[in-house]
């Protein structure tokens, strides 16, 4: 009799394998993600011939500049590393309606534009959806082509004979591969079409764009099955409600990571955000207590960003506490320093700490800057509007140096800052910058005390 097929198991949140079912995957630690899958059978012929192997010494190795492709949108190519390196598979992902189609679309206009032969396919829209999209963003050229398949067999075909300079597939999880018997969106789908793209990127050296969906529930396979076997991982963050969006390089074999590009979403499609300071702190209130600007740094870019916080006596035996944009647990660590070493009564208070803008922040230079906030609010007196602070805050009470400071005052000062708070240990660091005044502390006390409170 023949043998039946074998399964395995996978986890649909990290692609782990496993031969029986679990109910909590031992890698990530996620309940009920573990779906079967039959094993794809064997092919004829599977004994192939042994080529040779060639052996290269590491210095007769030529190590020339990367070939980028400027994409137009200066945002995209700061997180790029400078371009789009030809024969590069990049993935994007992101929660659904985030932005990801507009931004790729985009991306395609403009290397259209430049005379690039460029290729969107699509397995979740229909052409005529795809040009109302379109329409909106402006004029496209003939060099942009449009394809709509979700079999890879017939895409692979395609790309060999149009030969574009860059590819968009939109998304991964809608594509499947006739070798494998399991349904498209699947770990072994997803991980079956991502090494045919693959091999495709480097083989014709075409730059590939792949489109991952991220759901809260889990249920479909999302990037991280795919973070390996790529060059590049792009995630698109924010809130879809908001206006802006914050594209953010996690993983980058061509140039550096934690980069990030500001977006703002308008009718005509993602706008670039220049200058993300000056956006973040727009609609700052004035004298009002409880607000401080502290600097965060993004990759190589610093960003001004507003702390707020509300500090009120509590109504109830357990205070509460509320941290949006910022780690809960750092905010109690930092509220139990005031407490114990400035001796500010916060146990019978409640405390609400914001990020203005909705952006996330867990640098560690806004410690100061949350305890300075918190102390305001308490106190009820504003921090001065023209000053600005940054630190990271210990537990007993010491302000330690911080990365990058030249940067974080620089910015300070062309966004029209006077006065600008940070650790005494990093004042060398920062050397002289003309027109801004910088003070060095070397614990919350001092600082609070040259903060006029």
């Amino acid at each position: 009799m023949a043998k039946a097929k074998k399964s395995s198991f996978f986890c649909q949140n990290c692609g782990h394998e496993e031969s029986k079912w679990l109910g909590q995957c031992p890698v990530c630690r996620e309940w009920n993600t573990f779906v079967e899958e039959k094993a794809a059978p064997a092919k004829s012929g599977a004994a192939k011939s042994v080529r040779e192997a060639q052996v290269v010494a590491l210095r007769s190795v030529s190590a020339g500049e990367d070939e980028r492709v400027r994409t137009g949108i200066e945002e995209l190519d700061r997180v790029l590393g400078g371009g789009i390196v030809q024969g590069s598979l990049v993935l994007v992902g992101g929660d659904p309606g985030i932005g990801k189609s507009t931004l790729l679309l985009q991306v395609c206009q403009r290397l259209s534009d430049a005379d690039n032969k460029v290729l969107y396919i699509s397995g979740e829209e229909s052409l005529r959806q795809i040009k109302l999209r379109a329409d909106r963003m402006g004029e496209f050229k003939d060099t942009l082509s449009l394809l709509c398949e979700t079999n890879l067999n017939i895409i692979r075909g395609v790309i060999e004979q149009y030969q574009p300079k860059a590819a968009v597939i939109d998304s991964i999880q809608t594509m499947y591969s006739e070798d494998v018997a399991s349904a498209p969106g699947s770990v072994s789908q997803v991980r079956e079409s991502t090494n045919m793209l693959m091999q495709l990127a480097k083989g014709l050296n075409i730059s590939i764009f792949i489109v991952g969906h991220v759901t809260k529930e889990g249920t479909v396979a999302g990037p991280r099955v795919l973070e390996h076997m790529v060059d590049t991982v792009l995630y698109f963050e924010g809130d879809r409600h908001a206006s802006y969006r914050i594209l953010r390089g996690v993983k980058n074999r061509f140039g550096s990571t934690n980069e990030i590009g500001v977006f703002e979403m308008r009718r005509n499609g993602l706008s670039e955000v220049e200058n993300p300071s000056e956006f973040m702190l727009s609609g700052r209130p004035v004298h009002a207590s409880g607000s401080v600007v502290a600097c965060a740094m993004e990759g190589t870019r610093p960003m001004l960003m507003e702390i707020q916080a509300l500090v009120c006596r509590s109504n109830f035996g357990m205070p509460r506490r509320t941290a949006a944009g910022l780690d809960y647990n750092r905010v109690n660590l930092l509220m139990a320093v005031l407490e114990k070493r400035l001796g500010v009564p916060l146990s019978n208070y409640d405390a609400y700490v914001n990020i203005a803008g909705g952006i996330r922040l867990n640098e560690p230079a806004a410690d100061l800057g949350i305890v300075t906030a918190i102390v305001s609010s308490y106190k009820n007196k504003p921090v001065p509007e023209d000053t600005i602070v940054f630190g990271e805050v210990g537990l007993s009470g010491e302000i330690r140096a911080v990365a990058m400071p030249e940067q974080r005052i620089a910015e300070a000062r062309k966004l029209g800052f006077k006065a600008c708070v940070i650790p005494e240990v990093s004042v060398k660091a920062a050397g002289d910058v003309p027109g801004i005044e910088v003070i060095g502390v070397k614990s919350v006390n001092q600082a609070i005390s040259r903060l006029g409170f």
